[in-house]
């Protein structure tokens, strides 16, 4: 055994020597200087034009004047898939703007945010932040994953992240953007669900604390900002909120309420509307609401599934429920590939739904 021990020692000294005698032979060009590498830079925000903090003032957005402010608007698909697909330009938002939009959501995939490297991608985010405020438009910044976060467990692989990355993206996000009114909402996580069991087991008081924690993080470099929170089944079910609210002041809840998601029987505009309220419109009346996803297209139509299947009707009640509570929204998604879609091409032809929206934006202004 000894003898055993004594090859081992030699051969690791032979080694460490080997090491030693190479050591100065490696190129010097090779080493990254990483004790030169700047801390993060905050955005230029004298490169903007005057543009209005929103902020939360009871159940409802106000400007800088206290006058009410509604977001309606439309997503987006990501940045980054729209610069490979040559469409990431400001010609777009401008084509927004002609619609009636005041505010476009932006969807952060976890993948793509890792793929690109933060560098690239927050020289993605800087352009949309000019072309929007040039505009005179808002926005809301959104870390795209679907599933239950505490238990890392996700719908599908581009939803992949975990709680350290998603703090260290919006420490990172809330740092660079502080004091920038353009983007006016972090939707801290896009659809929180624990897939029917699939992802483990939601639990509110869990997701509420953690949701607490990412919103001092963001206050802590940024207090003009709105952390907006969803709830569970896929953003749809807040009913949580009535018995444990956030306990953060200044923010704003989420609700993705897609056609399928209310399933009265008969399905009546009362009875979906009574769904609605019960499930997540209630929240209205004490906090502000985004309803930052929502759209259709009927059965047999490019890109149906549930829950956005639905014969046109949903369109309208949906207008008409929000626009009765003051709750703001984003319709999805103005790209021809991510269903439901607001347009057929790249020429901006719009589809069914994307007439309508389109003219509802447009009756606003």
């Amino acid at each position: 055994m000894l003898r055993i021990f004594k090859l081992y020692l030699s051969a690791g000294m032979l080694f460490l020597c080997f090491g030693l005698a190479n050591a100065s032979k490696l190129d010097p060009d090779s080493i990254i200087e990483w004790w030169n590498i700047p801390y993060p830079k905050s955005f230029d925000v004298s490169a903007l034009k005057q543009q209005n903090f929103i902020r939360v003032d009871g159940n409802q957005f106000v400007d800088d004047k206290g006058k009410p402010f509604t977001f309606r608007g439309m997503n987006i698909a990501s940045p980054d898939k729209l610069i490979k697909q040559g469409q990431w330009k400001k010609s777009l938002f401008k084509e927004l703007k002609d619609w009636g939009v005041n505010t476009i959501r932006l969807p952060v995939h976890p993948i793509g945010w890792r793929m690109s490297g933060k560098e690239n991608y927050i020289g993605l985010i800087d352009e949309a932040v000019l072309w929007a405020n040039d505009l005179g438009i808002y926005l809301i910044l959104d870390w795209h994953s679907i599933g239950y976060l505490p238990d890392g467990l996700f719908q599908h692989p581009m939803y992949k992240t975990d709680i350290q990355e998603t703090f260290e993206f919006w420490q990172y996000i809330s740092a660079r953007y502080k004091n920038v009114p353009t983007i006016a909402v972090y939707e801290i996580f896009n659809e929180p669900t624990d897939i029917g069991g699939k992802a483990g087991s939601a639990d509110w008081l869990e997701w509420k604390a953690l949701n607490e924690q990412i919103i001092d993080l963001i206050y802590a470099h940024d207090k003009h900002v709105i952390p907006l929170v969803a709830g569970f089944n896929w953003a749809y079910d807040l009913t949580q909120v009535k018995a444990h609210p956030i306990e953060r002041d200044g923010i704003a809840y989420a609700s993705h309420p897609y056609p399928q998601k209310a399933k009265p029987n008969p399905r009546t505009k009362e009875a979906v509307f009574e769904n609605w309220t019960k499930v997540w419109g209630y929240v209205s009346e004490t906090y502000p609401m985004i309803a930052t996803e929502l759209g259709w297209v009927k059965e047999g139509g490019f890109g149906a599934h549930i829950p956005v299947i639905d014969d046109g009707s949903y369109g309208p009640w949906i207008i008409e429920y929000m626009e009765a509570r003051n709750i703001s929204w984003t319709a999805w998604c103005f790209d021809p590939e991510w269903s439901p879609t607001m347009i057929h091409d790249w020429s901006f032809t719009p589809t069914q739904q994307g007439k309508f929206f389109k003219q509802v934006l447009q009756s606003y202004n």
